[in-house]
């Protein structure tokens, strides 16, 4: 008999187990994947953004939407500064980077699991891998045992924190959802949230690997104009993405409901038509006896040149000299380097997305002690609950306050 099991071996139920397990309790934690930790290992691209190094927990909150009544007091419990202190106590210092994102300093997500493993094995956490829950027993409102296969095992309490849908590759499918379901819970459709966006043209296909620091993209809905986001764009083979496209989605998820999505990119938002302009002419005045093409790698950002050069008209042949280029022509490049056009044809799946909503809805939850208001020895964490948030530090920070209260219960 346990003082708790822990069902689900990632960020949140690690952070459970390290603090129940570091007050004396009898903890075990069962993971069907055969190590722990698998989405930790490959978050932030392997980085890690282990939180937002945003203190004032207004602001922070903020970002979570229309969940962030319900997270104050979590928050108040174990917050960013928490997060630094906990990390760094054992042995782990962090790192601020840009957008007050925070990475441990080796900049390797492992080192944030091999951190919780090594908590997990000073305080004797029986841990139970390859090990997937068939079934959670309940009677009167209480869970009486999980089932792996056969085996039984029983506790006082018991916590699930086996995560959404986003990356099933790493053992988040959705199972903890159905375990709810069957208990009594509210389940709302998960969505991927924050997740790339797929793109048919031809032209955002050839800039595979190229990525814009700071540009503009501008969203419209059956050509009215509905949302403009300025920040980091990475393109791919499939479409866009980068922690600006990442933190649209959401919205954009809703504008495909709404009619065709299109929208257009602005490679110089800070330079204005007339700016760029004076830009183009200064380059062509340097250069009047070379064909355009060949100069054109000086005007547009880095790695697009060629990709540019495929959307100009026919009007403007690439092998045209500099100097025969006409008033006309020169605006319509400067035209087309504020405005790439572009068609948005639906959001990539789950295997790609970052977060997924989805999940129990926090009315179904007493937040300030991560408990469930129907079963009475339940406690659910992470991903499970329904809350929407951007990238950026913000999902594992739930994850690893949501586990804490959670394990500081128990």
């Amino acid at each position: 008999m346990y003082d708790v099991i822990i069902v689900g071996g990632g960020a949140s139920g690690m952070m459970a187990a390290a603090v129940a397990g570091e007050s004396g309790k009898r903890v075990l934690l069962i993971e069907k994947n055969k190590n722990l930790g698998e989405k930790l290992k490959i978050s932030g691209g392997g980085r890690c953004n282990i939180t937002n190094a945003e203190y004032d927990v207004h602001k922070f909150l903020s970002h979570y939407g229309k969940a962030a009544p319900f997270l104050y007091s979590p928050y108040s419990q174990f917050g960013v500064k928490d997060t630094f202190r906990f990390f760094e106590s054992h042995g782990l210092p962090l790192v601020v980077q840009a957008r007050n994102r925070a990475f441990p300093h080796t900049e390797r997500a492992l080192d944030v699991y091999l951190t919780l493993e090594k908590i997990l094995k000073k305080n004797n956490i029986t841990i139970l891998t390859n090990s997937p829950i068939t079934r959670i027993s309940h009677k009167d409102n209480q869970i009486t045992s999980v089932f792996v296969k056969s085996k039984e095992y029983k506790a006082a309490k018991y916590i699930l924190a086996t995560g959404g849908i986003s990356h099933p590759e790493t053992g988040s499918t959705g199972d903890g959802f159905g375990f709810l379901k069957k208990l009594g819970h509210t389940i709302i459709k998960p969505t991927p949230t924050i997740v790339p966006l797929k793109v048919p043209d031809k032209w955002i296909h050839s800039l595979a690997g190229v990525s814009i620091d700071f540009m503009k993209i501008t969203f419209f809905v059956d050509d009215k104009r509905i949302l403009t986001k300025k920040g980091k764009v990475l393109f791919t083979h499939f479409g866009l993405s980068g922690p600006l496209i990442l933190n649209a989605a959401s919205e954009v998820s809703g504008f495909l409901e709404g009619g065709k999505v299109t929208a257009t990119i602005d490679c110089f938002p800070d330079t204005d038509h007339g700016a760029l302009d004076s830009r183009i002419i200064a380059v062509f005045d340097a250069n009047k006896n070379k064909m355009f093409k060949n100069i054109f790698k000086n005007i547009a950002p880095e790695g697009m040149s060629e990709a540019i050069l495929s959307l100009l008209p026919e009007m403007i042949d690439p092998n045209t000299k500099v100097h025969s280029i006409t008033v006309p022509m020169r605006k319509h490049i400067v035209q087309l380097l504020k405005t790439l056009p572009l068609s948005i044809s639906g959001l990539m799946g789950y295997d790609r997305a970052v977060v997924s909503d989805g999940g129990v809805p926090l009315t179904e939850i007493d937040t300030k002690h991560m408990k469930s208001l129907i079963i009475e020895n339940l406690y659910v964490t992470g991903d499970l609950l329904h809350i929407n948030r951007p990238s950026g530090g913000y999902s594992l920070q739930l994850c690893w306050t949501t586990g804490y209260v959670a394990g500081k219960q128990i």
